[in-house]
């Protein structure tokens, strides 16, 4: 198993972003921490500045979900989609687009949680609806903004567990 705490990008085909990141906690708990408004609020962050004062998350195939970030600068994202299936503690595919788009189209996104040994390796993969905008995904800080999400949700799960 990959050591806990790298990101890992990769892309599949022309049109996917494959990201991989292990975790220190169960599945149970990362899980829980992707589909609780509370917890998300707490680290799907992005880089340093940014809040999210939206979260709304109907967790149920057919349900919607709503984010909303606000930079110190006032500067704000928004962006929502719908929920396709739901496999808990295992699996979440919903869609996502961006209030004022910076890629075409819609996206199709996939959260896989697979527990070995107490460590959780997650997959996120993304499936754009096309090429070009896969590849200006790629181009933009997305990366590293998941990075930094994703370090967020290694101390929230640590202090999860520790509770």
């Amino acid at each position: 198993m990959t050591e806990a705490g790298a990101l890992k990008l990769t892309t599949r085909g022309d049109r996917e972003i494959v990201m991989t990141r292990v975790f220190d906690a169960p599945r149970a708990l990362v899980f829980k921490a992707f589909t609780t408004p509370e917890l998300v609020k707490q680290w799907l962050l992005g880089p340093p500045g940014w809040s999210m004062p939206v979260c709304e998350i109907d967790l149920r195939v057919g349900g919607r979900y709503r984010y909303v970030w606000r930079h110190t600068h006032g500067n704000e994202m928004g962006m929502g989609g719908v929920y396709r299936e739901i496999v808990a503690p295992e699996k979440v595919v919903a869609t996502e687009k961006f209030d004022e788009s910076w890629y075409p189209g819609e996206a199709v996104g996939t959260i896989l949680l697979i527990e070995q040994g107490g460590r959780t390796t997650l997959t996120q993969t993304v499936l754009y609806e096309s090429r070009e905008a896969r590849d200006g995904v790629l181009k933009s800080p997305m990366e590293s903004g998941v990075a930094a999400g994703y370090d967020r949700l290694a101390t929230l799960l640590a202090s999860m567990k520790a509770q």
